[in-house]
């Protein structure tokens, strides 16, 4: 059993992620995007169109239309109009949807992006209508749209995170896993926030799970919201934590002495010692393992 003080003094391996994402709901697949000089007008494009507005009852207001206080989506229709939400948000993410009046795709994911800036009320949600006008043609082309539904993700008006094609889940892990910032679950950010939590439970005896993942893992997404449940249905016994290996040198330097040579990877500290570790993103086994490390009897 090693101590969180036992450093091993190897050199780290390649970190890879060790599944492929499953996801619970379909796919949507995207679609090429044509930016041509003149928006699209055929009935096909005017009814999928009204599938996406009809949640949006835009009012303008300075050159910027918003949709309905319960959707907290702000769409917008120029550079400098997107460049200000940017801005505006900080370090708050920002999850942008790059959408087309004539895709299907587009009017299916974008009823659960307003599902999700109704409950995570630290993000904000941006809608770019590609075809709209000549103003987001430019935008699209700045920010290399090729295909829609498109999702880009920006903190501190840079973009950490990209995705077309996806489903709802995969939307939502995103979110979470990019933009959760006030969850049960805390944040790491150098190994000696790992020494500050471990001596602050080394009294109550809480096992602490420390989530060891990359930026942009996967798997790491895929298994971060059942993380983020447990840590709320545990809160009295167990203590969530999580780390990305490549925010810093400080946290590569603590996945090189945990030896750490895949992720997610999960470990377990009790009375400052860990105890164990499980490698993977299988919500079930996370949970046996958490369970074990309880003294809880697991089957397989």
């Amino acid at each position: 059993m090693a101590t969180i003080t036992n450093f091993l003094a190897r050199q780290l391996p390649y970190l890879s992620p060790i599944t492929k994402i499953t996801p619970f709901y379909p796919q949507f697949p995207s679609t090429s995007l044509q930016i041509s000089s003149k928006p699209k007008l055929n009935s096909l494009n005017l009814q999928t169109q009204r599938h996406i507005l009809l949640a949006v009852k835009a009012t303008t207001a300075a050159g910027t239309q918003q949709l309905n206080s319960d959707a907290r989506v702000q769409r917008v229709h120029s550079v400098q109009e997107f460049d200000d939400a940017l801005r505006a948000a900080k370090n708050r993410l920002v999850v942008v949807e790059y959408a087309a009046s004539d895709s299907e795709n587009s009017s299916k994911i974008y009823p659960f992006m307003v599902d999700l800036s109704r409950s995570c009320s630290d993000v904000d949600f941006l809608l770019v209508m590609s075809d709209e006008s000549e103003e987001t043609r430019k935008l699209c082309a700045r920010e290399k749209i090729e295909q829609v539904p498109h999702f880009s993700f920006y903190k501190s008006m840079e973009k950490i995170h990209e995705e077309e094609g996806i489903g709802p889940d995969q939307l939502m892990g995103d979110v979470l896993y990019y933009g959760d910032n006030h969850s049960a679950v805390v944040q790491m950010h150098s190994r000696e926030d790992v020494e500050k939590l471990i001596e602050e439970h080394k009294t109550d005896h809480k096992l602490i799970v420390l989530d060891v993942g990359l930026k942009h893992c996967g798997p790491c997404v895929k298994v971060y919201p059942t993380v983020l449940k447990l840590s709320r249905s545990m809160a009295d016994t167990v203590v969530f934590a999580r780390m990305n290996g490549d925010e810093n040198d400080s946290c590569m330097e603590f996945l090189r002495d945990m030896d750490v040579v895949e992720v997610p990877t999960f470990l377990f500290i009790r009375d400052g010692e860990i105890c164990g570790r499980y490698v993977g993103s299988g919500k079930g086994e996370l949970i046996g393992e958490i369970l074990r490390y309880q003294g809880v009897r697991v089957t397989y």
